[in-house]
C-alpha cells in the first residue's frame, strides 16, 4: 500500500536516515523506529491497521476493548502482537487514557493489567518502567505516542499527548517521573513522537490556540506551533509534532536525539486509524515498548 509520508518543517534537525521504517510479518503490517532499535536496548513498535482479524470499522487491528470491537478479535490481535514483541500477553500493561498528563510506574504486580487482569487505576496517560521485559501499551487514533528510552539508567517511558496533554506538557511529565524514580537525566534520552495527526489536518478553535501562546510565550516558537487557517476564519492549523519536540527540548533533551514521525494518521485513513478522518467511527493504534 502507498504511504503518503508527510513534510516536516524541522526535518533538517533529524539525521538523514529513515525516521520511522514499516515492517511486515505475513498481513502483520507495523512500524518502527531506526533510532530506537539501534539502542539494541528495547523492543518496540507501533500498529497499522493491517495484519488483525477486526471487522467493519475496526478492521483489521484494532487494539481497544472500549469502542465496541468482539473482545475475542482484539485479544486475538494483541496475541499477534506479542508474537512480534517475543513476549505473553499477561506482560502486557495497559494505559487508562483521559487526556491527562499523569504518569505511573509500573512493576512486574502489574503484569497483564488490561488484559489478563483488571486494571486498579484510573486516568493514567503515561507508564514507566525499568523491569525488562514489561510491555507498556499506550492507544491513539489522531494524538500523539511519545516513546522515551534512557540507556543510561536502562529505563523506558510511553505516552499518550493529544492537544491537552501536549498543552500542559506530558513529555516534560514523563521525563521527571523517569527522574523521580530512576534518576534519569534529560541529556541522556533518546525520544520518539509517533504517527499521529500532521499540522495540514489539525484544524483547531481560537481557544485551543490561547492556550498555546501562554504554554508557548516565544513569538519564534509560537511561529512553528500554529498559523490562522485559511479554511475557515477563527480557526488554526495546529502542529503537534514540533510542539511536543519543543517539549521535550525545554525540558533538556537534546536536538539530536528525537525522531520526529512524518506519518500522518489523518491523511493514511485506510492505513491508520484517525478520529478526524473517520468521524469517530474507528477502532485504535497502540504503541508498545519494552526493555529487553
Amino acid at each position: 500500500m502507498y504511504i503518503n509520508r508527510t513534510s516536516y518543517e524541522n526535518k533538517e534537525k533529524q539525521s538523514n536516515k529513515e525516521v520511522l521504517q514499516i515492517n511486515k510479518a505475513g498481513e502483520l503490517e507495523y512500524l518502527t523506529f531506526p533510532a530506537l532499535t539501534e539502542t539494541n536496548l528495547v523492543k518496540h513498535l507501533f500498529t497499522t491497521r493491517f495484519g488483525g482479524v477486526s471487522k467493519g470499522i475496526f478492521a483489521s487491528m484494532n487494539m481497544s476493548y472500549t469502542r465496541g470491537d468482539k473482545k475475542e478479535a482484539v485479544d486475538e490481535n494483541y496475541r499477534r502482537i506479542a508474537q512480534i514483541l517475543s513476549c505473553d500477553l499477561q506482560d502486557i500493561v495497559l494505559s487508562h487514557q483521559t487526556h491527562t498528563t499523569n504518569v505511573r510506574e509500573v512493576t512486574i504486580s502489574d503484569a497483564g493489567k488490561g488484559i489478563t487482569r483488571e486494571r486498579d487505576y484510573e486516568d493514567v496517560d503515561g507508564l514507566i518502567t525499568n523491569v525488562p521485559g514489561l510491555v507498556l501499551a499506550t492507544f491513539y487514533a489522531d494524538c500523539v505516542p511519545l516513546y522515551l528510552v534512557d540507556p543510561v539508567q536502562r529505563a523506558i517511558g510511553l505516552s499518550h499527548s493529544g492537544w491537552k496533554g501536549t498543552v500542559h506538557r506530558m513529555g516534560e511529565a514523563t521525563l521527571k517521573k523517569m527522574y523521580e524514580k530512576y534518576g534519569t537525566k534529560p541529556e541522556d534520552v533518546l525520544c520518539a513522537i509517533g504517527p499521529s495527526i500532521c499540522q495540514s489536518c489539525y484544524e483547531v478553535s481560537e481557544d485551543v490556540i490561547k492556550q498555546f501562546k501562554k504554554a508557548f510565550p516565544e513569538k519564534q516558537v509560537q511561529k512553528r506551533l500554529f498559523y490562522a487557517s485559511d479554511k475557515e476564519k477563527g480557526k488554526y492549523q495546529l502542529n503537534l509534532w514540533e510542539a511536543n519536540r519543543q517539549v521535550f527540548l525545554d525540558a533538556g533533551v537534546l536536538p539530536e536525539h528525537i525522531s520526529v514521525t512524518d506519518i500522518c494518521t489523518c491523511c493514511n485513513p485506510d492505513y491508520l486509524f484517525s478520529h478526524r478522518a473517520s468521524h469517530g467511527k474507528r477502532g485504535n493504534l497502540a504503541a508498545f515498548l519494552c526493555l529487553k
